[in-house]
C-alpha cells in the first residue's frame, strides 16, 4: 500500500486561499487542508499522514488521515522519523517543497512530489478554489457539515 506523507504547512503555502486563512487562523487552515485531502484520497487504498509544526491539544479527526503535530520537534524531524521507521520507504510518497526534506526522502528511496505539483493535482481534481468555496466557509462547523464530519 502506498503511504503519503504530507508536509502540511508547506502545502498550505502553495494554495492561495488556505495560505490567506493560515495567516489569520492556523488551526482553521490545517482543518480545511485535511478535509480537502480526505476528499482527494476518498476510496483510494492508501495511508495518509499529514504533518504540522507545533502543538495541537484539540486535534480534528478526519476519516482516512492521520494528523500529526510535531510537538517539541519540527514537522520535518517528525517526517524524517516516520520515513526512517518505515519497513518499506519505496512505498512512501513524500509531498514537500522543502529541499532538505525532499533530499532526505530521495536518499531513503521515497518518491517525492513537490507541494506545488500536488496542489495542482488537488485543485484540478474538482477541488478548485471556487468550487470548494473555502473562502466562504469561515465557520469550521459549516465546513465539517459539507464533508460529512460530525
Amino acid at each position: 500500500m502506498k503511504n503519503y506523507i504530507i508536509d502540511g504547512n508547506n502545502l498550505i503555502g502553495k494554495i492561495k486561499t488556505l495560505n490567506q486563512i493560515h495567516k489569520k487562523n492556523k488551526k482553521q487552515s490545517a482543518e480545511k487542508l485535511a478535509f480537502l485531502i480526505a476528499r482527494f484520497f476518498h476510496m483510494k487504498k492508501v495511508s495518509v499522514s499529514l504533518h504540522f509544526d507545533g502543538f495541537q491539544a484539540d486535534i480534528t479527526r478526519v476519516a482516512g488521515i492521520k494528523i500529526i503535530y510535531s510537538g517539541n520537534l519540527t514537522a520535518d524531524e517528525k517526517i524524517k522519523n516516520e520515513i526512517g521507521q518505515s519497513k518499506n520507504p519505496k512505498n512512501i510518497i513524500l509531498i514537500t517543497s522543502d529541499g532538505n526534506l525532499a533530499e532526505f526522502g530521495r536518499v531513503c528511496s521515497c518518491q517525492v512530489i513537490k507541494s506545488e505539483e500536488f496542489s495542482k493535482l488537488l485543485l484540478s481534481s474538482g477541488f478548485d478554489e471556487e468550487k470548494s468555496r473555502i473562502e466562504e466557509l469561515n465557520n469550521p462547523e459549516e465546513f465539517k457539515k459539507l464533508f460529512g464530519v460530525k
